[in-house]
């Protein structure tokens, strides 16, 4: 413990002596200039305006949203009053910032603000160029800046989503996986209604499937959400595939509807199959005789049980020390679903392995799956020292039987 509170007590009298040392190099006359030369240059007051996005093209019935940047190069803080100054006719338009509609903002020298432009088209405008206009001046009025915003709405194009009223967002509109697997995506449903309203949901998919709506990190099934004036809140779309389900790619489309709003959202999954695979023997028996130093076969099939092609199929065993294990074929390129391989296991033994009983474990590395498959193997004598212990049993029986006869006669 001592030795931790002495660890810890250099580390902090380093930390100190840095913040120290830091602090002593920012007084240096070096850096001292430096930022005296920088505040040299910048003049007594300077102030600019600019929109990020001078002009946009949106579909019929979006919204906009921009950012509206306030640059003071000057050496002293500004309070800058802003308003728009011209709108198109049909249209709602106001500076907010991320929560209040502001008519002002406050830069300090030597930094930026950012306000937003939003501006909301009525229902039926339209398609066609519209002309905004922001002014903004300093309190004094010594500094006025202008900024023209064109939106420009769009033709709607044959076969384009006619959503309004609500607009559904994701950042993965594609998720793959294998076809035993769940898949989640999360979808934000954001109203643009002016009034609370609940909006019921609808999800589409291949037959069977099954399709549920969660509210984000929550595990209970709904069907509808409420959302107020402009929230918006994100829900999860659960997606689990029937049993069977091949390859392939497959559509889930997802419907938001709250009287005449409607939004939707076109999402894919992606199947890459089930990888499964079944080792086993054609007989059922897993274990087999063998002698020191000689060559015993087994064979042993592989299947394909899953719904995808196993690819790259390689074997390893695990085996007792000095023993020898080779494959036929080494390898295999691919199975089929379904489909079934056979596969020659050739197990030789230590030359001078004690007779008796051995484990030899055979597995089985496919594509995203293994299987593992023990065989039993029974070392037995060479033959050579069966015929050799028959000669001596029949040799010590004929002298046995020759030192009987020979006492007997005594």
């Amino acid at each position: 413990m001592t030795g931790i509170r002495g660890k810890k007590g250099t580390i902090i009298s380093f930390i100190v002596l840095l913040a120290v040392i830091m602090g002593l190099a920012c007084r240096h006359p070096v850096f001292a200039a430096r930022d005296k030369s920088e505040d040299k240059d910048r003049p007594e007051r300077l102030i600019t305006m600019a929109v990020e996005y001078p002009g946009v093209v949106i579909p019929p019935d979006e919204d906009v949203s921009l950012d509206l940047i306030f640059h003071n190069k000057g050496k002293s803080d500004e309070d800058v009053e802003v308003w728009i100054s011209e709108k198109p006719e049909n249209w709602k338009a106001k500076i907010k910032t991320y929560q209040f509609t502001v008519t002002g903002v406050h830069v300090p020298s030597a930094d930026d603000k950012t306000l937003t432009f939003e501006a909301d088209p009525d229902k039926g405008v339209k398609p066609g160029k519209y002309a905004f206009r922001v002014d903004a001046k300093t309190r004094d009025g010594q500094f006025k800046m202008t900024q023209n915003i064109t939106v420009t709405i769009k033709e709607k194009e044959e076969g384009e989503d006619d959503s309004k009223g609500v607009e559904l967002t994701t950042s993965y509109p594609v998720l793959q996986g294998p076809s035993d697997g769940e898949f989640e995506f999360s979808v934000e449903v954001d109203s643009k209604l002016d009034k609370d309203a609940v909006f019921n949901l609808f999800a589409e998919g291949p037959e069977g499937w099954d399709l549920n709506f969660k509210p984000a990190y929550e595990s209970k099934y709904i069907s509808s959400i409420r959302l107020k004036a402009n929230e918006s809140k994100t829900v999860a779309v659960q997606v689990k595939p029937t049993a069977n389900a091949k390859e392939g790619e497959y559509p889930v489309n997802v419907r938001v509807t709250s009287g005449d709003a409607k939004g939707e959202a076109k999402l894919t999954v992606i199947l890459t199959g089930t990888y499964q695979l079944e080792m086993g023997t054609v007989t059922g028996l897993l274990s087999l005789d063998a002698r020191q130093g000689k060559a015993a076969n087994i064979s042993f099939y592989i299947k394909n049980t899953g719904s995808a092609v196993n690819r790259e199929i390689t074997f390893m065993s695990f085996k007792p020390e000095n023993w020898e294990i080779d494959f036929k074929p080494e390898r295999i390129e691919g199975i089929a679903p379904g489909e079934l391989k056979q596969v020659e296991v050739i197990i030789t033994p230590y030359e001078e392995a004690l007779v008796g009983d051995y484990s030899v474990n055979v597995k089985v590395d496919g594509e995203k799956v293994s299987e593992t498959l023990e065989f039993r193997v029974t070392v037995k004598a060479s033959a050579a020292w069966a015929w050799i212990g028959i000669l001596i049993i029949v040799a010590v029986t004929g002298g046995l039987t020759a030192l009987f006869r020979k006492l007997g006669r005594r």
